[in-house]
């Protein structure tokens, strides 16, 4: 990562460590390691304290770190990680209060606080908050991340064909944007027919029909980014009430769309979508309308009916409404935004919404 981009994270987790009156910070959320850090092995943990940064590994991940992580001091472990943090922090005389993420369990907690003689102090979203605002260099691997996304699915359903399952087809997907240099940014949902009126569906051996719908939720992740896309279409010619949620789903996408912007209300953007569904008179759906994204793919701010706070410049987020009808159709589309001072800006407009079929060779 960027060395300029994990200076500014740091300084910004000082700050944030002298308004709660901490002297130091655990980090053993891998996500918000590889934040403050770069580094984007496992089974290590970060402390910041005074004007340096140590990271606590094995000799599995010791050169790797040593690579990733040119600004931050390696500290090979050869026990336990509650040990060696304890042990760490024992020598810094300053951390006097030492703040430990939530996240941590029960049992490293009890463990780790035998090992230091500091005062602990439990926080939460401490480094979550300064993650939902991107910097230019994660926006640009974001923006990669989309683009490679919407290649792998144009060129993945040119293979949909009667007969190909729903597990082959999240396969092709997942390989396509693999050979793009990118990761699987979690498990592609791939659903046909009536199994899309399951939100988190498992792609499994059901074989596409002649007439089926199709509900594809997949995302690339390049240089540790995610994006988040779900396209729905028809194989085949679709029936009328597949039309009538597909443009319910539309008009409740654009309407939260219009209404995202710094400033606005979580609670508002949420209830743009929602209404909009409920006047067509289809279900509302129970999921929320959209969630930030980034090193993780589940990020805040979440957009939901009990949301609290309001919209950042910065901010990149998902728009996702949905119509599921159980056991006969599931319509979602999601795409990903970036907020801006006067609105938002759509990054994944080059993923095909309307007809990827046509790429497919099918009329």
């Amino acid at each position: 990562m960027n060395p300029e981009s994990i200076t500014q994270r740091v300084r910004g987790v000082r700050a944030e460590l002298s308004n709660r009156r901490c002297d130091a910070l655990v980090l053993t959320k891998p996500a918000n390691v590889t934040y403050v850090t770069g580094f984007s092995g496992e089974d290590s943990w970060a402390v910041v304290a005074g004007g340096a940064v140590y990271l606590l590994t094995d000799s599995r991940y010791t050169e790797q770190a040593q690579k990733e992580c040119p600004q931050a001091s390696i500290v090979e472990r050869k026990g336990a990680i509650t040990e060696a943090a304890g042990k760490l922090l024992g020598k810094l005389k300053s951390a006097r209060t030492v703040a430990v993420e939530k996240s941590i369990s029960l049992a490293q907690y009890q463990t780790f606080k035998k090992n230091v003689g500091a005062r602990l102090k439990a926080v939460d979203g401490l480094v979550e908050d300064l993650r939902s605002v991107k910097d230019r260099n994660e926006l640009a691997a974001i923006r990669s991340a989309a683009a490679i996304a919407a290649t792998a699915f144009e060129r993945a359903v040119r293979h949909l064909r009667p007969g190909i399952t729903e597990s082959e087809l999240a396969g092709i997907l997942d390989l396509e944007m693999r050979r793009r240099g990118a990761k699987v940014g979690f498990e592609t949902i791939v659903a046909f027919g009536p199994n899309g009126s399951r939100p988190h569906h498992q792609p499994s051996q059901r074989k596409l029909g002649e007439r089926d719908t199709i509900l594809i939720d997949f995302g690339a992740r390049y240089n540790g980014y995610c994006c988040d896309i779900t396209r729905s279409f028809a194989f085949g010619k679709p029936v009328p009430a597949y039309c009538r949620a597909y443009e319910a789903v539309e008009k409740a996408q654009a309407a939260a769309i219009r209404a995202a912007k710094a400033g606005a209300k979580l609670v508002e953007v949420d209830a743009a979508a929602r209404n909009a569904i409920r006047e067509s008179g289809l279900p509302v759906y129970g999921h929320g309308t959209g969630h930030g994204f980034g090193l993780e793919i589940h990020e805040i701010p979440f957009l939901k009916e009990e949301a609290k706070g309001k919209l950042k410049t910065g901010q990149i987020i998902t728009i996702e409404p949905g119509v599921y009808l159980p056991g006969k159709l599931g319509v979602r589309i999601e795409d990903d935004i970036l907020i801006t001072d006067n609105g938002c800006e759509l990054l994944t407009g080059a993923c095909p919404r309307r007809s990827p079929l046509e790429a497919a060779g099918r009329k």
